[in-house]
């Protein structure tokens, strides 16, 4: 339907209508407005998944849902770091939100990473901002391909779980849009999502909700979204405040307690009408985009979509250690004629999925130990019962017995529920007690073991160095064991990299000293050093570090060029690198870009990821890669200035295996041709006028002509003060003390250097 038309809908409505339609019917559905036609659409969580629920509905998934299909959790997800098969899940989605007739998907949540301790992170994409940019942005346009909305959150800086409805998280305008901003923005801007769903939080005091700077401003006058915002479930504080401020949906449904207070507001003058029917059109708009594309013939095809699990899942896992046994071959993959034990709970049950708003009512499991089924007998013990974390130990006793009769030993361990789920926080990052005691003892046996992890977060392993191979499944989604199974035996090489740092130790986590610390507030003090930024820039060592992942063969980088050695930020830069297989099975590389600052008067992370791409090769096979990168690879969010701004100077652009590991790289000379002009004062510094062209000129002209000066200057020349000394001291010294230290210098003769240098 068209603005006029639903312009002219809007024109027949009562305020009471009008203020209605602001607010959900009940906790899924939109407001219908009989009388005039307008229909009510349903939206389900699930970005991972349908959780359609009709009766009994809820916000944390304690009742069921329809049964669906559960794929990969945002934390595996991200971790294929495949733009393609983000956006084929999203079809996929978006076909059985089709078939279901929900007309928005609530997804996806694209929020940093900032500690592995978020109840909530393994929804997240990444710790960083752009691999969750271009992740969620490729997933966004899979959605809403089949003409379904999805709907992106928790915008903005929702971080944690403690007090997440009424906290405050303070952070500093640069690290807000270099770090946090980030991933909304690209997903804007590159997906076009009909929705995005605003958080709980308060930002520097003021809930997000309220806050026409970050709803109006930013999201629709700077970034061009042109959709509605919806209030996460219950985020609500003020309601006439949010409609103001550009909040035009409140879910669930208030039982018409706000609705009243939207037409008292407009009665008394408070709240100008017109913001109220802008809202009803958003949200109008979005309803008939989804009606009149309604595809009554889609069929939700659980088996197929099944299979479609898998095969995501495949690309997601991280082969995160595979050493060679006594004979110099690797450990994995397994062969057919090995005898192996499967070991562990989650072999048999797998944790697949996290816990909440998103969890999904899975019309089938595929466990591990059934989909082994298809390719060698195993036997199998339990191992563990981590519902208290208490050693059994008939338990442990079979496992070590099982071990030790085998060629190979396969433990499946992992996160239990209890330990990770919206709502709350972690306290630590261990494994159960009991899981970590079993392998150690199955180590003492057995020199063949492989560990497979089922956890939405980063976990320590104390036992790192004693097993042969580690394989990070992730919550994979419920066709988990089917996909291990085929990385397990060769079948499928694996080729995920990690989105995101597994540290050694919680302490060593970049905002360890605060993080869930306060009652009412959340200080972000670390700035923009998140995740690897933080532990790259420092030279610190972690168990495993952003971007890794091993595979089954090998890859090989060569002719690493650029189109240009020198250019300026209104330019854009063509990088080119050739990979190539140099093992004998095919696989998948991640090829990884980093922009790394020579010398940077602003404090700067080390690296930082500005390009990624996937790619299919042959044994032998070579192919070259191409990026461009534009200013906002190079540049920084100037809080005075209030924009991106491109330090001048040198920067390396570095081909890496992760971020920890170089592998080629070459350094560009970038200028700034957009900043606006400096305005300089008396206090401005000598080093920041004798950086700029046009005051080195000025200066040098007017100092120049000033012979105290110059005899100053060469009586200077001496033991006492060298000329090192000299050029340091003038660095940092401002405009005005020239009065103090050049003989002849006047107040007069400053303002005449500041009025040429401002001219």
């Amino acid at each position: 339907m068209d603005k006029e038309k639903i312009r002219d809908l809007i024109l027949q409505m009562t305020l009471e209508e009008k203020a209605g339609m602001c607010s959900g019917a009940d906790f899924w559905h939109t407001k219908a407005a009989e009388r005039l036609g307008i229909p009510s659409v349903m939206v389900s969580d699930g970005p991972h998944g349908l959780r359609k629920q009709s009766e009994a509905a809820d916000h944390l998934g304690i009742n069921d849902s329809i049964k669906a299909v559960c794929f990969p959790a945002g934390c595996a997800l991200a971790s294929s770091f495949d733009r393609d098969l983000a956006k084929k899940m999203g079809e996929t989605i978006g076909q059985e939100c089709q078939a279901e007739d929900i007309s928005t998907i609530l997804g996806p949540a694209v929020n940093i990473k900032r500690s592995p301790l978020c109840g909530r992170n393994f929804e997240y994409y990444s710790e960083d901002p752009y691999a969750a940019s271009e992740m969620s942005a490729a997933f966004i346009r899979g959605v809403q391909s089949k003409n379904v909305g999805t709907s992106v959150k928790h915008f903005l800086a929702n971080n944690q779980e403690k007090r997440r409805m009424t906290n405050s998280s303070d952070v500093d305008e640069r690290t807000l849009r270099e770090i946090y901003m980030v991933p909304f923005e690209g997903a804007v801007k590159n997906g076009k999502p009909w929705t995005v769903m605003n958080s709980y939080n308060q930002i520097n005091g003021t809930f997000v909700g309220e806050s026409k700077e970050y709803l109006t401003d930013l999201l629709r006058a700077e970034w061009g979204f042109d959709g509605y915002v919806m209030s996460d479930w219950g985020a609500v504080n003020d309601r006439v405040e949010a409609l103001k401020a550009g909040m035009d949906l409140e879910m669930p449904s208030s039982n018409g307690v706000n609705d009243a207070l939207i037409v008292k507001a407009v009665q008394d003058g408070t709240l100008d009408e017109a913001v109220v029917d802008q809202a009803c059109e958003r949200i109008l708009n979005i309803i008939y985009r989804y009606m009149e594309s309604r595809d009554a013939s889609a069929v939700f095809d659980r088996e197929k979509d099944h299979g479609t699990a898998a095969s995501v899942e495949e690309e997601c896992i991280v082969l995160l250690k595979n050493d060679s046994d006594g004979n110099g071959k690797p450990i994995l993959p397994l062969g057919r004629e090995q005898k192996i034990a499967f070991i562990g709970k989650y072999a048999q049950a797998p944790r697949y999925q996290g816990g909440g708003s998103s969890h999904i009512n899975s019309w089938k499991v595929e466990s591990a130990l059934e989909a082994v089924k298809d390719f060698a007998d195993v036997a199998y013990a339990k191992g563990f019962d981590d519902a208290q974390d208490q050693a059994d130990e008939a338990l442990e006793a079979e496992a070590v017995q099982a071990a030790e009769d085998a060629d190979a030993a396969v433990i499946f361990a992992g996160l239990p529920d209890s330990f990770e789920s919206e709502g709350y926080d972690r306290t630590h990052l261990n494994l159960p007690e009991c899981q970590n005691r079993l392998i150690s003892k199955i180590c003492d046996v057995q020199k063949n073991v492989v560990v497979v992890l089922h956890n939405g977060s980063p976990v320590v392993m104390p036992w790192k160095d004693r097993v042969s191979a580690i394989v990070e499944a992730y919550l994979g989604g419920q066709a988990v064991g089917k996909a291990e199974v085929r990385v397990l035996f060769g079948e499928v090489n694996p080729s995920g990299r990690l989105s995101e740092t597994f540290p050694n130790r919680l302490e060593d986590t970049p905002c360890y000293l605060t993080y869930g610390k306060g009652r009412d507030h959340a200080e972000y003090r670390e700035g923009v050093f998140v995740g690897y930024r933080y532990y790259t820039t420092r030279d610190m060592d972690v168990q495993y570090p952003f971007g890794y992942g091993l595979s089954y063969t090998t890859f090989g980088y060569s002719d690493l060029a650029t189109d240009k050695s020198g250019l300026t930020d209104a330019d854009t830069l063509s990088v080119s690198v050739d990979v190539k297989n140099t093992g004998d099975r095919s696989g998948k590389e991640v090829v990884q870009l980093y922009v790394a600052p020579v010398n940077s008067e602003v404090p700067r992370p080390l690296r930082e990821l500005k390009g990624f791409e996937k790619v299919s090769l042959e044994p032998g096979e070579k192919k070259t890669v191409a990026f461009t990168l534009d200013d906002r690879a190079f540049a920084v969010w100037n809080a005075d200035l209030h924009c991106w701004d491109v330090p001048d100077g040198a920067y390396k652009i570095q081909i890496c295996r992760n971020a920890r590991e170089v592998i080629l790289e070459t350094e560009v000379q970038v200028k700034n041709t957009k900043r606006p002009r400096q305005k300089y004062t008396a206090n401005t510094c000598m080093g920041e006028l004798f950086a700029d062209p046009k005051a080195q000129q000025i200066l040098g002209q007017m100092m120049g002509n000033n012979e105290q000066a110059k005899e100053m200057e060469e009586k200077s020349q001496g033991e006492a003060v060298s000329q090192e000394m000299l050029a340091a001291m003038m660095q940092d010294m401002p405009l005005r003390q020239l009065i103090s230290f050049v003989p002849g210098m006047t107040w007069e003769a400053v303002d005449q250097i500041l009025n040429a240098l401002n001219a």
